[in-house]
C-alpha cells in the first residue's frame, strides 16, 4: 500500500470523523442535534461549513499557507493531514464550549507565522512541523466549533480546508521559489493587519 493511498484513506476517515462532531461533544445532545441537522437540511449545513473558510482571509490564507509550505517539507505530504486532524480536535472543543483566549488573534497571528515561514523557505524536521501546524490547527478548528457546530457543517469545512490545502500544495510545487517567497511575504503582511484590525 502507498503512502499517497494511506493518505487518501487519512484524509477520508478525518472527514468521516467530522459527522460525529455534534455527538462526541454532547453525548446526551445528539437527538437534538440530529433533530436540529435534519430541519437545516444536511446539504444547508455542509454548504455553510464549505463555505465557511472562503468568507474570511484569515482562514483562506491560513490553509492556503498551509498547503504551500508543506509542498516544500521533508514528507511534507503528512502536514495536511495532521492539520485537518488537530483542526478536528479544535472543532470539538469548540463544540464543548471551551473557549480559547484571544482565539481571534491567534488565527491572525498563524496567518504572519505562515506567511513569514514560507517567505524565509523555512525547512523544519517532520516533528516540529507538524506540531507547529497542530497548534494553528486547534486554534482554527476551535473558532469553527465555536461557529458551526453541526456535523455536516463540520464535514464541510473539514473538506474546504482539504482543498485549500491541496491549492496550496499545488502553487508550492509548481511555482518558483522566488514567487513562492514573495507569496509568503504578502501572507505575513495580510496577517499583519488582521491583527491591527
Amino acid at each position: 500500500m502507498t503512502l499517497r493511498l494511506n493518505s487518501r484513506e487519512a484524509l477520508l476517515a478525518l472527514l468521516a470523523a467530522g459527522l460525529c462532531l455534534p455527538a462526541l461533544a454532547h453525548p446526551e445532545a445528539s437527538h437534538g442535534a440530529a433533530h436540529a441537522a435534519a430541519q437545516a437540511g444536511w446539504g444547508d449545513a455542509f454548504q455553510d461549513g464549505f463555505l465557511h473558510p472562503f468568507t474570511g482571509f484569515d482562514h483562506l490564507l491560513a490553509m492556503l499557507s498551509v498547503g504551500i509550505w508543506s509542498a516544500r517539507q521533508p514528507q511534507g505530504r503528512a502536514l495536511p493531514l495532521v492539520f485537518l486532524a488537530a483542526m478536528l480536535l479544535g472543532a470539538l472543543s469548540g463544540v464543548a464550549g471551551v473557549t480559547i483566549p484571544g482565539l481571534e488573534t491567534g488565527i491572525a497571528a498563524t496567518v504572519v507565522l505562515a506567511g513569514v515561514l514560507i517567505a524565509m523557505a523555512t525547512r523544519l524536521p517532520l516533528a516540529a512541523g507538524a506540531a507547529l501546524i497542530a497548534a494553528f490547527a486547534i486554534l482554527h478548528g476551535n473558532a469553527h466549533g465555536h461557529e458551526l457546530p453541526l456535523a455536516g457543517s463540520a464535514f464541510g469545512f473539514l473538506a474546504a480546508s482539504g482543498v485549500l490545502m491541496l491549492v496550496g500544495r499545488w502553487f508550492g510545487r509548481a511555482a518558483e521559489l522566488g514567487m513562492v517567497r514573495i507569496t509568503g511575504a504578502g501572507i505575513a503582511a495580510t496577517g499583519v493587519l488582521l491583527m491591527a484590525a
